[in-house]
């Protein structure tokens, strides 16, 4: 401490003499460094008085090494000493100079775009929280995230959205539309139609008003956009509740699924039918009559005909993957076909006075079904009863779980031709007439050819009617009946045209239809019809009519017996003969064979 002590005593001595030092002293200090003696620069001995941790701007006084030390220990940088402060400007250090830029090559500032998007994904990123718990949201498994069942009515929503955007052709759920309008709902407008489609549904969120429910659609493309400038739906409801109203819907997760195997002629075919998805044989058969009480009452090539109640029901398999009766089964396509155009016919049952063309000889059709399944036990007890007492030519219904079939039910006719007894020549004329008129009226009203008229797809029956009502081309004719009823039936192979769209069977994809044995009624009649259109099914052709009504006559001729004359024999062949000529049904109406058929005069 002594020592200390003097030092500050000799600086207070120094600074009392007013004195810079003499210049022996100075001599003295670089004598001690053993510096070479010759004349320097203030600069240099401001340089040759540096010391590492001693103050700079003491040039003039004594060099005291120590004191340097005891100021760096307690933390000082420098003391301002008045008498050893040195005002001239200083020079500062040189800077370290960066290499040149060479010519030609520019430098870029560094990019930290890729890191900033990072950050900005890692911030953007919500990270869930993982729990084997089922009451999570989602759990994370092996890198994937397994995405628990969302809430009921969310789910619904879901989808219904994603079964719009795979049926985009055949539109929305008119279901869910019809709730939607018998709610008064209202949508305020959010985007485009593009845009609503990507749009991801998330849980509904209550509204305070008690009658309208808010949800926000948040379109999945754009996962930068903000939760508060997402568009908001609402629904208002007037005190509907909607999730009841969903839970009627048939909107179930095996529909969607069973929507999502079925092609659109398949589902094309269920809306034809008022179908959103396929019925099961009792469902549908339990509308008509008690299921214990069907019968079978005959057959065809393509399916099964079936006695229920007062209905006949024309069951027909689709769509699979295997022959029935040796035939590949129909397609959707083709049944569809038949359903509008057995719904078309329909229309001309209607005997209105304003209706321009009408007849009673098309069956009636009542509904329409699309079924999926095996034949019911029922159904397979009717069929081998039947089978046992007129030896089917059919396979027995042996179906699979996945099957789908079209079931007409229809009117019930009578029997057909094959077995129908007509008792006398004039049953035979209300036979041709009805059958003739009926095609003319059809003619004239939707261009139609039936293409298959054979024995078989013609009923009869027995009635108290004397007379029929038609109307062709806006004039009404009465017919007379002489008691019995026809009623046309199998418009598989038909032509029409709706109005909207022609509906025909591109009978060339069938050419074993046209290879049958020579000679028979119905398989040359099947090779004239292919000469009359050159292959061209879709095409009018009215002519096929009349080669159906020659067949008709020949059947009369060669395989019906009834009570008749020699003269009756004639009349039939000149008949066919003068038939030869016609070019259509409407034509052949006005033949004399007619004429004393029909009460009055068809011009």
């Amino acid at each position: 401490m002594g020592q200390r002590g003097d030092l500050w005593s000799e600086i207070i001595k120094s600074e009392e003499e007013d004195s810079f030092g003499d210049i022996p002293k100075i001599e003295a200090v670089y004598q001690r460094r053993n510096r070479p003696e010759k004349s320097s620069t203030a600069a240099d001995l401001n340089r040759s008085c540096s010391v590492k941790g001693a103050p700079t701007n003491l040039i003039n006084g004594p060099k005291r090494y120590s004191w340097a030390r005891s100021l760096s220990t307690r933390g000082r940088e420098s003391i301002a000493v008045r008498a050893y402060v040195n005002n001239q400007p200083q020079k500062k250090p040189a800077r370290r100079k960066k290499p040149a830029i060479p010519k030609g090559k520019v430098v870029k500032a560094p990019d930290f775009q890729e890191e900033k998007e990072y950050f900005r994904d890692v911030d953007a990123f919500e990270l869930l929280e993982e729990s084997p718990s089922p009451n999570k949201s989602s759990t994370w498994t092996m890198g994937e995230q397994v995405v628990s069942e969302m809430p009921h009515l969310s789910t619904r929503f879901e989808k219904w959205l994603i079964s719009k955007k795979f049926n985009r052709a055949s539109g929305p759920s008119s279901t869910l539309s019809k709730i939607f309008e018998n709610s008064a709902a209202r949508l305020e407008p959010i985007c485009d139609d593009e845009a609503s489609e990507s749009l991801a549904l998330k849980t509904p969120e209550k509204s305070s008003a008690s009658n309208t429910s808010v949800f926000r659609l948040i379109p999945s493309c754009d996962n930068s956009l903000a939760a508060e400038d997402v568009p908001v739906i609402k629904i208002k409801t007037e005190a509907i509740d909607l999730e009841d109203e969903l839970k009627q819907l048939s909107l179930t997760s095996d529909l969607i699924s069973t929507h999502l195997d079925f092609d659109k002629s398949f589902l094309d075919l269920l809306s034809a039918c008022g179908q959103i998805k396929p019925s099961n044989f009792l469902e549908a058969f339990s509308k008509f009559c008690e299921p214990e009480s069907i019968v079978k009452i005959g057959e065809g090539t393509y399916g099964e005909a079936f006695l229920t109640g007062p209905s006949v029901c024309k069951i027909v398999p689709i769509d699979g993957d295997f022959t029935v009766n040796g035939e590949v089964q129909k397609r959707a396509d083709e049944l569809l076909e038949e359903v509008i155009l057995s719904w078309t016919l329909n229309q001309l049952r209607d005997s209105e006075t304003e209706a321009q063309n009408s007849c009673p000889a098309f069956i009636k059709t009542h509904d329409i079904k699309v079924c999926q399944g095996p034949y019911d036990p029922i159904l397979v007890k009717a069929w081998e009863e039947w089978d046992a007492e007129h030896s089917s030519e059919n396979d027995h219904p042996d179906f699979p779980e996945k099957q789908c079939y079209v079931m007409f039910v229809l009117e019930h006719g009578g029997k057909d031709l094959e077995s129908f007894v007509l008792l006398n020549f004039d049953e035979a004329r209300s036979l041709l007439v009805q059958v003739t008129a009926g095609l003319a009226v059809a003619e004239v009203a939707f261009e139609f050819e039936h293409r298959d008229l054979h024995w078989g797809n013609i009923l009869l029956s027995r009635n108290n009617s004397s007379t029929l009502p038609f109307i062709l081309e806006g004039k009404q004719v009465s017919i007379k009946t002489f008691g019995i009823q026809i009623s046309i039936i199998d418009f598989t192979l038909s032509r029409i045209n709706t109005g909207e769209k022609i509906l025909f069977l591109d009978l060339s994809s069938d050419p074993y239809l046209f290879k049958g044995p020579k000679g028979d009624k119905q398989s040359e009649t099947y090779r004239k019809m292919k000469a009359v259109t050159d292959d061209y099914w879709e095409g009018s052709f009215a002519r096929t009519n009349v080669l159906w009504l020659i067949y008709l006559v020949d059947i009369l001729l060669t395989k019906k017996s009834f009570e008749r004359s020699s003269k009756n024999e004639r009349e039939l062949r000149s008949l066919k003969k003068r038939m030869e000529k016609y070019e259509s049904a409407k034509e052949a109406v006005s033949d004399p064979f007619f004429s004393d058929m029909l009460m009055d005069q068809i011009s």
